[in-house]
């Protein structure tokens, strides 16, 4: 896709970056003259003399590639040589931002592409393949570690007391990774990107909204998977559900019964869901009456059966997190066809010493915070009041990123056991309602800048029982054919640049399942995934492992779930 090929754009979008036109052009006027100026490009061992603000560059080096290393000492093939730049941004006494910022060393496609990380972050390592397959497409791709360094993916405690590193993982190390990226990239190249992309899912999904709502400017086209926006509500949710599987001896599942809960699930609402008999997950869990006490039986630990704890326990799971004083709604429950996730379901999460995810709460309430103590009055208060206002990315005024032309595609998987997809709806609901006093027109004018695709049966990001690859990619798993990628329907982030780039908004993205996830033992089925409030739905004919037997219609539940929008005062 080159850009000359673009369409004419609408006079708001040609014109929003009128700074940049007088940059490009100034640059075009220096080469064809043959001077020199500041303007100039930069050798990759020289990237060291850029000046930057509150930022320097640490080191650069060109890798020569097909191979390639990273950070966690994963190898890499087939990788295009780059100028890999490393560098170290310091906005406050207390913050040390790492960024590596990675730049085409030829067949640069003119555009930068912001990646996102994940859990606590702590290193770039959950971003790289990404980075690089946005570097065999073309792109200039940046991530960071989001200042939370020596964290890992699922344990910050070394932030205890530190609210600048707070504020760094909350929005301010993605806007800086931004600036200080666009600012290299015009100096390597004698000109900046004429297009900017950010890619995250998870906390990367964070990001991207952080993105959207607080710098509206950073991007031009954002795609957010599974965010994490409503962070410190989230982790209640997490919290809650950690609890209510830990509140006796016997409310505890194995991975036996875990299996036995979503197989009944399938079992009874899989065509409720409006999907078919042969599903092995749900296409739309809101249809889904299904109820845990129809397993109920005396025996612990029976392969076939639930206890009365068990069944409490998942019951209250379902229904999501509350306050006890108050009875309002603290953020949704989960989602029923997600229990059996083997890395983050109601097994794993019920096996463990402490709620995943758990150091924000330490945060606040100190290195000897228990789960079991907390409040859900009193203490989800006193977290919200220090860290809701940092972390949290729930304002749904969206006009500025709107105005200027910015497209966000979004996306949630409806078998996400960590994050409850319903979220996602409830944001792009909130969006819609800003946006117009009637829903109908307000749903329509969301529609031309922010479209949410749900995904029957995939679980956090990527994986589970349903078709899941549509460009997506997490922790080194490729869920997508190798670049170039020319196809907008099987590609989320192609997808996204035809919309940016020439007006084309995604109508429908086809998802792939491959044989156990993995790409080279074969695709096992297809199917189309459909922007909110549409689901896909069989057409009535042709092969049912073929997405072009099923069509895109609104769900029969329309709205139905949306009682589990959070109160106002958990949407701060």
């Amino acid at each position: 896709m080159q850009q000359s090929t673009r369409h004419r754009q609408p006079e708001m979008i040609r014109d929003r970056r009128p700074a940049k036109n007088i940059i490009n052009l100034i640059t075009l006027l220096v080469a064809a003259s043959g001077a020199s100026c500041a303007l100039a490009a930069t050798p990759c061992e020289g990237m060291s003399t850029v000046a930057l603000e509150n930022a320097r560059v640490t080191a650069s080096t060109l890798v020569a590639g097909p191979s390639f290393t990273g950070p966690d000492g994963t190898s890499y093939t087939n990788v295009p040589s780059f100028c890999k730049v490393s560098a170290v941004a310091t906005p406050a006494p207390d913050s040390v931002i790492s960024i590596e910022l990675w730049l085409p060393a030829s067949r640069w496609n003119g555009r930068f592409q912001g990646v996102g990380n994940g859990g606590y972050a702590g290193t770039i390592a959950v971003g790289v393949p990404t980075m690089i397959r946005g570097l065999k497409s073309g792109f200039a791709v940046a991530s960071t570690d989001m200042g939370t360094a020596p964290s890992v993916n699922s344990n910050a405690d070394v932030l205890i007391g530190h609210p600048e590193k707070w504020a760094d993982f909350g929005s301010r190390a993605t806007h800086l990774m931004t600036a200080v990226s666009k600012q290299l990239i015009a100096s390597y190249y004698s000109r900046p990107p004429e297009f900017s992309y950010f890619n995250g899912c998870s906390t990367g999904g964070q990001q991207a909204l952080m993105s959207a709502q607080r710098y509206p400017a950073d991007y031009d086209g954002i795609l957010a998977g599974a965010p994490a926006n409503n962070r410190t509500h989230a982790h209640a949710g997490i919290l809650w559900n950690y609890n209510a599987l830990n509140a006796t001896a016997t409310s505890r599942f194995t991975a036996s019964q875990a299996k036995l809960v979503t197989d009944s699930v399938v079992a009874a609402c899989n065509v409720k869901s409006g999907g078919l008999a042969s599903d092995k997950y749900l296409t739309d869990p809101r249809g889904c009456d299904w109820d845990p006490g129809v397993l109920t039986c005396n025996a612990t630990n029976a392969a076939n059966c639930l206890t009365p704890d068990q069944v409490m326990a998942a019951r209250k799971i379902y229904a999501g997190p509350s306050n006890p004083a108050t009875q309002r709604r603290i953020f949704p429950g989960s989602a029923k066809g997600s229990e059996n996730d083997t890395q983050l379901g109601w097994s794993p999460q019920g096996n463990i010493n402490e709620p995943r995810f758990g150091s924000l709460f330490k945060w606040v309430f100190g290195p000897a915070w228990l789960a079991s103590t907390f409040d859900f009055d009193q203490d989800m208060a006193s977290l919200d009041a220090w860290l809701a206002p940092v972390l949290n990315a729930n304002s749904a005024d969206l006009s500025q990123f709107k105005n200027r032309g910015g497209k966000l595609l979004a996306y949630h998987g409806w078998a996400d056991p960590i994050i409850s997809p319903q979220e996602s709806i409830n944001y792009y609901l909130r969006v819609a309602a800003a946006q117009a006093n009637n829903a109908t027109v307000g749903l329509n004018r969301t529609q031309s800048f922010y479209r949410l695709f749900m995904v029957p049966g995939m679980q956090h990001c990527a994986y589970g029982p349903g078709p899941n690859a549509f460009g997506n990619l997490v922790s080194g798993l490729v869920v997508a054919p190798e670049p170039p990628y020319q196809d907008a329907t099987h590609d989320a982030l192609v997808a996204l640049q035809h919309w940016v780039e020439q007006g084309v908004a995604p109508n429908r993205l086809v998802a792939t399942k491959y044989v156990q996830d993995q790409p080279a033992l074969g695709i096992e089925m297809m199917r189309p995934i459909c922007p909110y409030p549409q689901m896909p739905k069989y057409s009535g004919s042709g092969d049912s492992n073929v997405a072009s037997s099923f069509i895109c219609t609104n769900s029969q539940f329309g709205q139905q779930g949306s009682e589990q929008m959070p109160a106002p005062e958990y949407l701060q």
